[in-house]
C-alpha cells in the first residue's frame, strides 16, 4: 500500500494559517457589531435574515443581506479566476495575488462612514470570499478559515474515527480542526473588543493580520 506524502505549501504554515483564520473571525465580528449586524462570512445566516425581511415584505431590509451574498459569490469567482490565470507563476504565489486586493478592500472599508454600510459590507464579503476560496487546506486537510461548521464536523468525525481505529493520524487531524476553531474564536473576540475601542477603523487590524500572512508566504517562497 502506497503512503501518500503531502508536500507542504507555503500557504499552510502555522503562522500563515493563524493570521488568515484570525482575520476571518475578526471580519465576521466587525461586520456584525460595526456594520449593521451583517455577516461577512456566514452567508447562511444572511440568507435566513434576508428571507425573514423579504417575507415581511421589507424589501430594503432584505436587500442589505442580499448584496453581501451576491458579492461573496463574486469574490469566489474572482479568486478562482486568479488561481486559474496565475497558478503556474514562479515570481509570486497566486494566493498572494488574492491577499493584495483583499487587504486593499478591507483598508478602504475602514474609511467608510456608517452611511456606506451597504458598500462596506459588500466589499468585506467579497474579500472574505476570496480568502475562503484561496485558503482551503492545512497539512493536506480541507478546512475553512472564515467559518466553523465544516471544521467542527471534520474535527468530530476524525475524533470519532480515532475512538474506533486508535490511529493517531485521526487524532492529529481532529486537533488541527479544533485549533482552527479556537483561532477563529480568538479573532472574533478580538474583533468585538476592537470595534468597541476603535469603531469603524477596527477592520485595519484584520488588514495587519493579512499583511503578516502575505509576508510569511513571501519569506517561505524565497527560501
Amino acid at each position: 500500500m502506497k503512503q501518500v506524502i503531502h508536500t507542504k505549501q507555503m500557504s499552510e504554515s502555522l503562522l500563515t494559517i493563524s493570521c488568515i483564520t484570525l482575520s476571518g473571525g475578526f471580519q465576521d465580528a466587525y461586520t456584525y457589531f460595526a456594520r449593521g449586524k451583517i455577516f461577512a462570512n456566514a452567508q447562511t445566516g444572511n440568507i435566513v435574515l434576508m428571507a425573514s425581511h423579504f417575507f415581511d415584505l421589507d424589501l430594503f431590509g432584505g436587500l442589505k443581506y442580499l448584496v453581501p451574498l451576491l458579492f461573496f459569490a463574486l469574490g469566489v469567482f474572482t479568486a478562482e479566476q486568479i488561481e486559474g490565470s496565475h497558478k503556474q507563476r514562479k515570481d509570486i504565489h497566486w494566493r498572494q495575488l488574492v491577499l493584495i486586493p483583499e487587504i486593499l478592500l478591507l483598508l478602504i472599508s475602514g474609511f467608510l462612514s456608517e452611511d456606506f454600510n451597504l458598500l462596506a459590507n459588500a466589499m468585506i464579503s467579497f474579500a472574505c470570499a476570496m480568502q475562503v476560496q484561496a485558503f482551503r487546506k492545512w497539512n493536506g486537510n480541507a478546512y475553512a478559515s472564515t467559518m466553523c461548521i465544516g471544521n467542527l464536523r471534520s474535527g468530530m468525525a476524525n475524533l470519532s474515527a480515532y475512538t474506533r481505529t486508535h490511529d493517531r493520524n485521526d487524532l492529529h487531524k481532529s486537533a488541527y480542526y479544533f485549533l482552527v476553531i479556537f483561532i477563529f474564536f480568538l479573532g472574533a473576540g478580538i474583533g468585538y473588543l476592537a470595534v468597541k475601542q476603535f469603531a469603524l477603523h477596527a477592520i485595519w487590524f484584520s488588514c495587519a493580520a493579512l499583511v503578516i500572512a502575505a509576508g510569511c508566504m513571501w519569506n517561505l517562497n524565497t527560501k
